[in-house]
């Protein structure tokens, strides 16, 4: 039997074909088989150097055979070292077919699922049914719009003449600061000391007959 034929099994025509994962795992315990098979032999190699050195003086018959045996074992070895490289690179095929072979089984997956989420649309009602979502926000910003309006209740006035007069009357009030902070300046200070209160009546006359007796006295 082939190496094919023991990695894959003798399946005939109507044989069941090996899936993409049991195919990748026979690849790779045939690669640890191979790869001990190497360690086997890269051992075999040292031993049969080593046998080639010990006798290559005192026996030279046995120091060919040990150097001929090396040289099967590196043969084989070399063969192997092929052969890893074949599989690895037939290994890593099957990956990426794998892996190919699961995207393109999700996306059918979502396709269907796509397929069937779209079933009951009709792409005519959809444009209707866009147009009258359209529609509707036009006509609810337009009752925004009429809404935030200000309402002057039907009176119009004329933003000029309103500022005109507001200016007229922002002057009149500072022509009226400006007058009476001028009054204020020009008035005399007051005083700071009291008047002298006015003498009573009565006392004055009281006073004029004194200074009569005085001057009568004195002219005696």
């Amino acid at each position: 039997m082939s190496l094919f034929g023991k990695i894959f099994g003798s399946g005939g025509k109507g044989g069941k074909a090996p899936t993409p994962q049991e195919a990748i795992q026979r690849l790779r315990e045939t690669e640890e088989m191979l790869a001990k098979k190497q360690d086997f032999l890269e051992k075999k190699i040292e031993q049969e150097l080593v046998t080639a050195k010990k006798n290559g003086t005192k026996n030279k018959r046995a120091a060919l055979q040990a150097l001929k045996r090396k040289k099967r074992y590196e043969k084989q070895l070399a063969q192997i070292d092929g052969t890893l490289s074949t599989i690895e690179f037939q290994r890593e095929a099957l990956e990426n077919a794998n892996t190919n072979t699961e995207v393109l089984k999700n996306m059918g997956f979502a396709a269907k699922a796509m397929k069937a989420a779209h079933e009951n649309m009709d792409i005519d009602k959809v444009d209707d049914l866009m147009a009258e979502i359209t529609e509707q926000q036009e006509v609810a910003q337009e009752i925004s719009d009429v809404i935030s309006r200000p309402v002057g209740f039907g009176e119009d006035y004329d933003e000029d003449e309103l500022m005109a007069e507001l200016e007229e009357l922002e002057q009149e009030e500072l022509d009226k600061n400006l007058l009476e902070i001028g009054g204020t300046e020009n008035l005399p200070s007051v005083p700071s000391t009291s008047l002298p209160s006015k003498p009573a009546k009565k006392k004055v006359e009281e006073d004029e007959d004194e200074m009569a007796d005085l001057e009568a006295w004195a002219a005696n």
